[in-house]
């Protein structure tokens, strides 16, 4: 089968990791601290921000109808309640492009980064962040909603939860299970809180992306962490007005541990993985994609990739994985995009620069250099099937 007209192919960015120069935010401070889990720091980026005009051609002439990016909290509020009219110009100045170029808009206001003076007060424990982040939301719907046909809040609040209170792994580099499963719970609340107000405010599609990796292990402890990571999240849109449409992030199977520090170990011998370690399962995006399509809403895969420096995996990973999208729609799955992470080699949180995600490489002069896999994957929107 070829995949349904209209269908929305592209790849996916967030601003942290391709603009450079983001000094207010938490991930900048985590960078910088040597005691935490980052490796290095983000620097400059991939000078995404001078150079999205060209960055947002190139894709297009690749063939995307669609880009996913995110805009960066602390540039359009470096201080509480002082919103940048310069960030806010630049935002709109690189939406206008992004237009310009066919390309539909999936625009994430809410990817890993906190503004540095709301880490300072709690991050997502402090107790007006819900209050303090649907009044960005409504802000930055009301100045550039109309160059945002598709808005997602927040970007895997279960990673967000997880790597940030659970591993240490992320901002604030907390390990306490009772935080984890506080900050969960914040997390879904923020984007409730979040669509009414993005809805006052204009007219786009509201969603939400979620990271849904197809867990395996022993009951029941399997069980319980399929509640903290997938069906929260999950079972807290259904029912209500969670959105319009959901973000299904796909990229390995995972196996849970009760005998572990963090709950899960790793692949067993034999399972190929990436560069990440992270294990190459296709079908597990089909699976979860019926299980994202209990919620009733439309889905999306807005991050699906491999690590790698071998660009012969990364197509095909991007072709098995397609397949598996197809299957899920032949099953009656409604899935309407494929966004693939990502859409350069760029900046991978505490993992730095070394893993290779990207369909573009990135030269030390930051000179864009297509992969063969981006053209592998022009080649697979051109024919509507991997097949």
């Amino acid at each position: 089968m070829r995949l349904p007209d209209g269908f929305l192919w592209g790849s996916a960015t967030s601003a942290h990791q391709v603009e450079g120069g983001n000094t207010n935010n938490d991930w900048w401070d985590f960078e910088q601290n040597p005691a935490s889990a980052a490796r290095w720091s983000s620097g400059d980026g991939i000078d995404h921000f001078h150079r999205y005009a060209d960055d947002f051609a190139l894709l297009a002439s690749l063939g995307h109808n669609a880009h996913r990016l995110s805009l960066e909290w602390s540039r359009i509020e470096p201080a509480p309640g002082q919103f940048s009219r310069a960030a806010i110009s630049h935002y709109r100045r690189m939406l206008t492009a992004l237009a310009g170029t066919g390309m539909t808009a999936f625009v994430t206001l809410h990817h890993f980064t906190l503004p540095r003076w709301l880490s300072a007060r709690g991050g997502w424990l402090a107790p007006d962040a819900i209050d303090l982040f649907t009044r960005y939301c409504a802000f930055v719907t009301d100045t550039l909603g109309d160059l945002m046909p598709y808005i997602c809040t927040i970007n895997e609040p279960q990673m967000i939860a997880l790597h940030g209170y659970l591993e240490g792994y992320h901002p604030p580099g907390v390990t306490n299970p009772t935080l984890w499963r506080r900050v969960g719970g914040v997390l879904l609340d923020a984007h409730l809180a979040a669509v009414p107000a993005i809805r006052a405010a204009g007219g786009a599609q509201i969603g939400l992306a979620v990271q849904l990796p197809l867990l395996d292990g022993p009951e029941p402890f399997l069980g319980l962490m399929r509640h903290e990571i997938v069906d929260r999240y999950l079972d807290g849109l259904t029912g209500v007005d969670g959105g319009d449409w959901l973000g299904v992030q796909y990229y390995r199977k995972q196996w849970v541990d009760p005998t572990s520090p963090f709950f899960f170990a790793p692949p067993p011998p034999g399972i190929p993985v990436t560069q990440m370690g992270w294990a190459v399962h296709p079908d597990g995006l089909r699976e979860v994609l019926h299980r994202a399509a209990q919620t009733g809403l439309p889905l999306y895969v807005t991050e699906n990739g491999i690590a790698t420096e071998d660009d012969t995996e990364r197509i095909a990973y991007l072709r098995s994985h397609v397949a598996a999208v197809e299957k899920a729609i032949a099953e009656g799955a409604d899935v309407r995009g494929y966004l693939h992470w990502s859409a350069f080699d760029n900046f991978e949180w505490s993992e730095g620069y070394r893993p290779k995600f990207g369909l573009i490489a990135v030269g030390d002069d930051f000179t864009r250099h297509p992969k063969p896999s981006a053209h592998a994957f022009a080649d697979l929107i051109r024919q509507g099937t991997p097949l």
